[in-house]
């Protein structure tokens, strides 16, 4: 069960026709993947969560794009598709005294799927979850 930390990077966008199409074309344009995307949208705008694996960060781009960025790190861990797997990390997380502010995945379908976390302490979860369930 692969587990590793990447960013995210969190913007602003208006709630409008082909914004989030631009957004997403910086990345596209830098040769850079995104792994995951969550979004919030309130009346005329709103909140994008992009996941990405890649070493360099972009938060540059965005910001010369004239976007305002906030680039977290996050835990990427692929997980068992079958019932009480995220039951299980959730408990482990808590009963570490970690807490998860943000969660996002899916599964693939099949045998596993794949979990993003933004946590109180990734360094201290990522060892969490290497000794407590076998993550590597």
């Amino acid at each position: 069960m692969p587990v590793k930390l990447i960013r995210q990077y969190t913007v602003f966008l208006p709630n409008i026709p082909g914004a989030l199409s631009k957004f997403i074309e910086l990345f596209a344009n830098e040769g850079v993947n995104i792994i995951g995307i969550a979004s919030e949208i309130r009346d005329d705008s709103g909140v994008v969560r992009v996941a990405v694996d890649a070493d360099r960060k972009v938060s540059h781009l965005l910001t010369g794009a004239g976007f305002t960025t906030i680039e977290t790190s996050m835990i990427s861990l692929e997980l068992p598709d079958k019932p009480g797997a995220l039951l299980r990390l959730t408990k482990v997380l808590g009963e570490s005294n970690i807490n998860i502010t943000t969660v996002y995945g899916t599964s693939f379908g099949g045998s596993s799927g794949r979990l993003l976390l933004n946590v109180s302490d990734s360094e201290k979860a990522l060892e969490v979850l290497q000794a407590d369930m076998g993550v590597n």
